[in-house]
């Protein structure tokens, strides 16, 4: 598929109207004082300069960047809205050892709260008693029966974390029953809150702690520090009950974090640095248990939790049992830990299989469900199974460039989810389809959402969404873009360059890894490897030869243009990484996408 490069826009960065993804490539802007500021104080390269610029560092705030501490970023956990009388209640519980119940969602972020909150709670002697929801048979947050059985258990405290903040029935039944309710949660609020202890959510409107980038467990992590520094000063702690190490649990703060997709600025970047410390050096037995299994024989990166450790957990709450996640994180037992590792390891080879007949079937919707002039993507299907059809939004997300949506349908309701880019808030949106009457219910957060539509209200859904999506765009063009940081020459792709823009991770949502766009080179030995990847070289005009990748591409339209054009000028977008295969120090460019030269 040859760029549009006749009628380019004028903007297009080396004139890529349209590449053989369908992309305009554009350069993300960054200001030029700060550029050279940047350049001049830390001695860095102008390319790893203007890529920090790009992202919002100044000269300012560049030391805490590229060395972010705790120390430097952590807030006092008081600024948050009711976090004074959770803390001054679970201190009272923690005293009393009290039964505390924790009821956790089924996704990462969830089950990394949940083992937060009762690693720590059971290192101090407290009765914990955990609950994650069935995904198909209690469904999204917090439920009636589900927080009466734990009551019943013996649990007259509760703590739901990662969800809560709009289950006002549930936890109306809950405080009826006579439980005391604490809501931890970070997802996006309705006008009113639950009527409860306290919900502690840096969403709420009246919390002005600027804490609202982070996940579930971010705000979990908070609550512990400023219960600790509480039963600190009140001489809770000595010879028979030692004061937890809070540091020993940011291994799972930075898992949850990562997975959540929450942007990785400000404290979510210490936190995801400090805590892959810790994750490294093996602690956590379930963790160790999970990274074995997953095939890991060196200390996970972010790249490893978000899509190879971070599945396995996922997949006991989309097609297993939702609970798995939880237990091997707070599990101390190597024997046990190594068989939900194993569990969970089936469980994500079967999800592979359901996401991959569901995909197939939302692309062959593609050509309706997604208008030329249409800012979102809907697809819809029957009885896909409601564990994959996040993971079928993300793809199709992926795939289009926008905002999507994947919803199944068994009977005349359907439950979707939506998976957003940045720029778009598809938490806000699928609110305010709730509020509107649109969706029988529905909430998140900026980058994902969840929800449950009438079927006979689809369509009316799908304009709702676009007109909200459009809006927020203040009514700029639904086109598919691609930003990139500049252009590299063969010659510059360095070892020392590589070495110098990982000063920049963690890479993830808000501090996206650098792209940059390797021009005008020719295609040589070519061909396919693994499962489905091409390689090749890349040779300059000018000499000097770069190995090239693009990784799950074969069957597509990089894929064929990569292996279709050997010898022809193109421009490759990727990203510049260290090649360290059996020792080695070289550079690999991972090829994105690509666009002709000639």
């Amino acid at each position: 598929m040859p760029d549009d490069t006749a009628l380019c826009d004028p903007q297009a960065f080396l004139g890529v109207s349209r590449s053989v993804r369908g992309r305009l490539w554009r350069l993300q802007p960054a200001a030029a004082e700060t550029v050279s500021a940047l350049t001049r104080r830390f001695g860095l390269p102008e390319v790893v300069a203007r890529a920090m610029a790009a992202r919002g560092v100044t000269e300012a705030d560049a030391e805490t960047y590229l060395n972010p501490t705790l120390r430097a970023l952590m807030p006092d956990p008081s600024r948050l809205a009711d976090m004074d009388v959770a803390v001054a209640r679970l201190a009272r519980a923690v005293t009393a050892r009290e039964t505390i119940a924790i009821f956790g969602d089924y996704d990462v972020d969830g089950a990394t709260s949940a083992a937060l909150l009762a690693r720590y709670f059971t290192g101090l002697g407290v009765p914990v008693r955990t609950h994650i929801p069935d995904r198909i048979a209690e469904g999204y947050g917090p439920n009636a029966r589900a927080l009466l059985g734990l009551r019943d258990a013996g649990a007259n405290l509760l703590i739901t974390v990662d969800c809560g903040v709009t289950a006002f029935d549930a936890i109306a039944a809950a405080c009826a029953g006579g439980m005391e309710v604490i809501v931890v949660d970070h997802h996006q609020v309705e006008e009113s809150l639950p009527a409860c202890l306290a919900v502690v959510d840096p969403k709420r409107r009246d919390d002005t702690s600027g804490a609202d980038d982070l996940a579930a467990v971010g705000v979990a992590f908070l609550l512990l520090v400023g219960l600790n520094r509480a039963l600190r000063a009140a001489g809770a702690f000595g010879p028979e009950r030692p004061e937890p190490d809070l540091k020993a649990l940011l291994d799972l703060v930075a898992f949850g974090t990562v997975c959540d997709v929450v942007p990785l600025r400000g404290l979510n970047r210490a936190f995801v640095v400090q805590g892959l410390k810790v994750l490294g050096e093996g602690g956590n037995v379930g963790l160790a248990c999970l990274a074995a299994r997953a095939g890991l024989t060196a200390a996970p990166e972010t790249y490893h939790i978000g899509f190879v450790m971070g599945p396995r957990i996922n997949a006991g709450g989309r097609v297993g049992k939702s609970d798995l996640g939880a237990r091997l994180l707070a599990c101390d037992d190597r024997a046990v830990a190594n068989a939900i590792a194993e569990e969970l390891e089936q469980h994500n080879a079967d999800r592979r299989e359901i996401e991959a007949t569901a995909l197939a079937e939302a692309i062959s919707q593609s050509d309706r469900i997604m208008p030329a002039d249409g800012p979102v993507v809907v697809a819809a299907g029957e009885d896909w199974h409601p564990g994959v059809v996040g993971l079928v939004a993300a793809r199709l997300k992926e795939r289009f460039n926008v905002p999507a949506c994947a919803v199944t349908f068994l009977g005349e309701i359907g439950k979707g989810s939506g998976r957003s880019v940045p720029g778009v808030n598809l938490g806000a949106a699928i609110l305010a389809a709730r509020e509107a009457g649109v969706l029988l219910s529905g909430g998140g957060h900026a980058m994902a959402a969840g929800f449950t539509v009438a079927r006979a209200e689809l369509s009316r859904f799908c304009a709702f969404l676009s007109d909200h999506v459009r809006a927020q765009m203040a009514g700029g063009p639904a086109v598919s873009e691609q930003f990139v940081d500049g252009a590299i020459d063969i010659g510059a792709a360095t070892p020392a360059l590589v070495e110098t823009l990982a000063r920049m991770e963690p890479f993830g949502a808000g501090n996206e890894e650098p792209r940059f766009v390797v021009p005008s080179v020719r295609l040589g030995r070519v061909d396919t490897v693994g499962a489905g990847h091409v390689r090749a070289h890349a040779y300059g005009r000018a000499g000097g030869r770069l190995k090239v990748i693009a990784f799950r591409c074969a069957d597509d339209d990089l894929g064929a243009a990569l292996l279709a054009h050997r010898d022809r000028q193109v421009h490759l977008l990727g990203a510049l990484r260290a090649d360290t295969w059996q020792g080695r120090r070289d550079v690999q460019f991972v090829v994105e996408d690509l666009a002709f030269a000639e």
